[in-house]
């Protein structure tokens, strides 16, 4: 008898209907909201069109700072600021988690300073700096963040790549300075003598 099973089982395996497949499942909120968060990274930063903040963002929205929060103005106004200092920049996504409501995104920033914006002139300097941003995402809309990076990076980033320049600068100053030094001592003496 197990022969005779072993035998047929193959058989009747092959005229089973096959099983059924489950239904390609919905998107999760959270692959909506990584969406959401991506758009940030993509078309902001990236393509630079500022515009579609609005379909982004909350009007209501915060970014709450280390030490004060920042309206949506404020923050689009930072947002602007750094793309015309670095017109190349290219924002990497890396690991992307949600939970909830919450997006949390590890990102790194890369660019080029070619660009002079109220104080600050075209170095040339390339910036790269990583920071994490968590994102709190409500009706398909970014309602809360908060952002951490090391600025300190970036400040010895440009130091850095324009400490010749600027060495150069001080010395050429302090020629400068030591030729009016010596012009100033022979007026002076000049005048010292004359008197005499």
């Amino acid at each position: 008898m197990a022969f005779v099973l072993l035998t047929l089982a193959p058989a009747f395996a092959a005229s089973a209907p096959e099983p059924a497949r489950p239904a390609p499942a919905a998107v999760s909120q959270q692959e909506i909201n990584k969406a959401v968060a991506r758009r940030v990274f993509e078309e902001i930063f990236d393509q630079g069109k500022f515009q579609v903040a609005d379909e982004i963002y909350a009007p209501d929205f915060v970014n709450h700072g280390l030490h004060r929060d920042a309206s949506l103005q404020e923050d689009q106004d930072a947002a602007r600021w750094e793309k015309q200092i670095c017109p190349d920049v290219k924002m990497t996504i890396g690991p992307m988690v949600a939970e909830g409501d919450l997006v949390s995104v590890l990102w790194t920033f890369r660019g080029t300073n070619t660009g002079s914006a109220g104080w600050l002139p075209a170095t040339g300097a390339k910036i790269e700096v990583r920071g994490i941003t968590v994102w709190r995402i409500v009706d398909g809309k970014i309602r809360e963040e908060w952002t951490e990076f090391d600025m300190l990076r970036v400040a010895r980033q440009i130091a850095g790549q324009l400490k010749w320049r600027l060495l150069g600068l001080l010395c050429v100053a302090a020629i400068l300075l030591w030729i009016v030094g010596r012009i100033a001592r022979r007026i002076c003496y000049s005048f010292s003598t004359a008197k005499r």
